[in-house]
């Protein structure tokens, strides 16, 4: 109806202002009620059945793509594959993962920074990695910083932008895919998200 109004010839001038305002407001609002939507879904199911291979390659490229026309980024992104070794899930789940810490990097970490997205395999599982140089965090908020809403550095997020549900997402895709999430931070030295997937997860 918005764009009915806004495209209606006969609209007074009055209204041409107040409705570009809320069209404005929709569109911020999309992102964030997808989010909402996501999360609803991955907390309220179960593991995810191990009868398909997606290709780790596959995610961080994209991912690593999807970084680079984000707004601001100017950073380096370096890729390390040190296996040909894949994992079993759900693919649309397991993008959200890699694509939401790798923004999360981006917006936290100056332009003369870098990001680093690696994957190795050992005898523990498989275990994926998004380190970057950026602004890092005090150790009160690692254990905070996958819940909804939370923010380590609320005014730095508000510019950068995000709806703040993206760790949160990461946690509990993680958590149908039987993985765990490793976060380290400082204040200034960056911070390191580690995804650790078991060995029942890994397809050669």
């Amino acid at each position: 109806r918005l764009d009915a109004l806004a495209d209606d010839p006969g609209k007074s001038p009055v209204w041409m202002q107040p409705v570009q305002i809320m069209q404005e407001q929709v569109q911020r609002m999309f992102p964030l009620v997808e989010d909402l939507l996501q999360l609803s879904r991955l907390e309220s199911g179960q593991s995810v059945a191990k009868d398909r291979v997606v290709s780790v390659a596959g995610l961080i490229g994209l991912a690593r793509r999807d970084a680079q026309s984000l707004p601001g980024v100017g950073g380096q992104i370096d890729v390390h594959l040190d296996r040909d070794v894949n994992l079993l899930g759900e693919e649309t789940e397991l993008q959200s993962v890699v694509s939401n810490l790798v923004a999360n990097a981006v917006r936290y970490t100056p332009a003369e920074g870098r990001i680093t997205i690696s994957w190795s395999v050992d005898q523990d599982g498989g275990h994926l990695a998004v380190v970057d140089t950026g602004i890092g965090m005090s150790e009160a908020d690692i254990p905070r910083v996958t819940e909804r809403f939370y923010r380590a550095d609320g005014g730095r997020a508000r510019q950068s932008g995000g709806t703040g549900l993206g760790l949160s997402i990461v946690k509990y895709a993680l958590r149908r895919h039987d993985a765990d999430l490793e976060i380290r931070s400082r204040l200034g030295h960056g911070s390191s998200f580690v995804c650790h997937f078991p060995q029942d997860r890994l397809a050669p």
